[in-house]
């Protein structure tokens, strides 16, 4: 029997996801927060989203829009429930105090110390309630740099990452996507896990500080490395790689396909595909470092055998064969192409008249189904429902 959306006691009594009885003050707004308090959502924790009056800024990001509203904030709000607050309200800050008070994780990416003049920062919170998970999301820390705006087009830019991207004789390029957004919303989920595992043998809480800057710099994983460990300065190498070849993109007959050739085995492959099995064994491309010293003359020899056949032609050889490589899709035809694959990427949120197809959680789990009961929230649509849930009266 489906819980009744109007009563969140029965909503949460009947969530099955791994964090089903979890309750999440979601107090942040934008892309990092949100995304990360949807992925708890999405595994069965009871999220409550807490907006100012004017709503997430996201509300305002279009276009693109569905029926009016922005499919950015649709993006990272599914299984969510929305009620707005004034905190320089005294009623409306009192009730976001009973929100937390039943919480179990906070989430805020408000400016640091922006929370303490309403009573809801950690120091306050936490002489409360020693058992509450308090996860902080910033830009920059909360030292020299908590001045920084956190924008994650600033963090693309400080890390090294625009300088990374774009083609080397052109200018740094910001990344298709708020990437670093997307990362320290992981890294701020992952933190949550490992606090709520320790809080459950411990019955103590924590607060987490994860901030854009870090987790972009951690993300860069062997760029950064090069610079730590090695001294090295990265630079910008358009679609290439440093450590690996082939490793980019290549003409065909009709249009550029990826080869990612991963070890020298895979090459082997690719050679006696191309009909030059003579390049496997040739000492100037047979080792993956040999490769890299000699790329500039391995590709033209690459590309002429190439030019033989279409993208999509050489793409199922390969793909027979084991040698990994992909046509370059559109983000729509990306998502056809998974769900050719069986790997059902849309999922509908919501039930009756409010149905929002979304992209699917990335995890499956054998033990439990993510659940999609919720649509991304209008603004302030279930402020009975959460009073209701406080034993607040409703108006």
């Amino acid at each position: 029997m489906a819980a009744d959306l109007t009563d969140l006691d029965a909503l949460a009594a009947q969530a099955t996801g791994p964090l089903a009885g979890v309750v999440v003050a979601d107090l942040s707004r934008v892309l990092a927060g949100p995304y990360c308090t949807m992925m708890l959502a999405d595994l069965g924790a009871l999220v409550i989203k807490v907006e100012s009056p004017r709503g997430d800024d996201t509300r305002t990001w279009v276009p693109p829009e569905r029926d009016g509203e922005g499919t950015y904030f649709l993006s990272v709000n599914r299984n969510k429930h929305s009620i707005a607050l004034d905190f320089s309200d005294e009623g409306d800050l009192a009730l976001a105090h009973r929100i937390v008070r039943r919480a179990d994780v906070l989430v805020e990416n408000f400016k640091p110390g922006g929370l303490a003049r309403f009573g809801l920062d950690y120091a306050t919170l936490s002489a409360e309630r020693a058992d509450l998970v308090y996860a902080s999301i910033t830009g920059f820390g909360t030292a020299e740099g908590v001045d920084l705006p956190g924008y994650d087009l600033v963090a693309q830019a400080v890390s090294g990452l625009m300088d990374l991207t774009g083609q080397p004789d052109g200018e740094p390029t910001k990344v298709g996507v708020a990437l670093v957004d997307v990362i320290t919303g992981l890294h701020c989920l992952t933190g949550i896990l490992a606090a709520l595992h320790r809080r459950s043998a411990t019955g103590l809480g924590d607060h987490l500080q994860v901030d854009l800057l870090s987790s972009a710099l951690s993300g860069l994983v062997n760029q950064s490395a090069a610079a730590v460990m090695a001294g090295v300065t990265p630079s910008r190498m358009g679609n290439a790689h440093p450590s690996l070849y082939p490793y980019e993109p290549f003409p065909t007959a009709d249009k550029d396909l990826i080869i990612a050739v991963g070890n020298d085995r895979q090459f082997v492959r690719l050679c006696e595909l191309l009909e030059v099995p003579e390049l496997a064994t040739d000492e100037r491309f047979a080792t993956m470092g040999a490769r890299n010293r000699h790329r500039d003359t391995l590709r033209p020899l690459l590309a002429a055998r190439l030019a033989a056949r279409g993208a999509m032609d050489w793409f199922d050889r390969f793909r027979a064969a084991g040698v990994p490589s992909a046509p370059i899709l559109t983000v729509a035809e990306g998502v056809d192409f998974a769900a050719d694959l069986g790997l059902e990427p849309v999922a509908v949120a919501g039930n009756g008249e409010r149905r929002i197809p979304t992209v699917r959680h990335p995890v499956r789990f054998d033990s439990s189904e993510v659940d999609y009961h919720q649509a991304p929230p209008r603004l302030d649509a279930d402020r009975d429902r959460v009073l209701r849930w406080l034993g607040a009266e409703t108006h």
